[in-house]
């Protein structure tokens, strides 16, 4: 009988640890399904208030990976109150990125620190994280079940921050992403507070596929159901490469 129990426990324990190891395989496949070495796209920031009032945000986004880090610039286009604003991101693969932003008015750059990364982007309900991949490493993943959404067939995957300053960093807890199956593409994810309570739920959808097999979100909703805003990001115009060189992503050329 013990050894039956022995080998019992011991059947669970490697049961829950391929479980976990199977839910961070899969967050890895997802992200992979839309990684691009290289990209240009104009794009349109919709900021809905919870009065119905609705502000309009155009910007030019460019991508280029470099050996391991992707970087990424962003240039705010248009209304004049943040026309010339830039902002730089330096993705890395093993460490937090770094980030900057340009403002026009006080014509000088400035670093976005950690704390500030799961702050407000350019007042909508988007985060300063979320324009940049998460490290997969700040996060334990665990699979909570299967479910359909928008009728396609999805795992249920878990990211919980591996500490309090992770948390900070990225501005939640945890989220919960609903992940297609034939595709790993993310559906929705629903994303805690510190508190563990519910604040947003991002949608994802307009999946286009792109000439090197990958998937491209043409359109991307960020609800915050305690405050009852929403921010919505809309592709206009996508091409895959870039002409920018890697002087073009540099702090310096932010001002120029």
């Amino acid at each position: 009988m013990r050894t039956i129990l022995i080998t019992s426990i011991a059947f669970l324990a490697l049961t829950f640890q391929g479980v976990a190891q199977n839910a961070h395989e899969i967050t890895v496949k997802s992200t992979e399904a839309i990684e691009f070495e290289a990209m240009e796209m104009a794009s349109s920031l919709y900021i809905h208030d919870n009065r119905g009032n609705t502000r309009e945000r155009e910007v030019a986004v460019a991508t280029k990976k470099f050996g391991s880090t992707t970087k990424t610039l962003m240039r705010f286009l248009s209304p004049a109150d943040v026309q010339g604003t830039a902002i730089l991101i330096h993705d890395y693969e093993e460490k937090s990125d770094d980030m900057w932003i340009y403002l026009p008015s006080m014509r000088r750059t400035r670093r976005i620190v950690s704390t500030e990364r799961g702050k407000s982007f350019m007042g909508s309900e988007f985060s300063n994280a979320d324009m940049s991949r998460p490290n997969v490493n700040d996060f334990t993943y665990k699979l909570l079940g299967e479910e359909t959404v928008n009728g396609k067939p999805c795992w249920i995957v878990e990211s919980l921050a591996k500490s309090r300053e992770v948390e900070t960093e990225y501005g939640f807890k945890r989220r919960v992403s609903y992940i297609e199956k034939s595709t790993y593409l993310i559906q929705k994810s629903e994303i805690y507070d510190r508190m563990n309570k519910l604040n947003k739920i991002m949608t994802l959808s307009d999946y286009r596929k792109q000439s090197n097999g990958r998937y491209f979100s043409y359109g991307m909703q960020m609800e915050n159901v305690q405050n009852k805003r929403r921010s919505e990001m809309r592709v206009n115009k996508f091409q895959m490469g870039t002409n920018l060189n890697e002087g073009s992503f540099t702090v310096s050329a932010l001002e120029n």
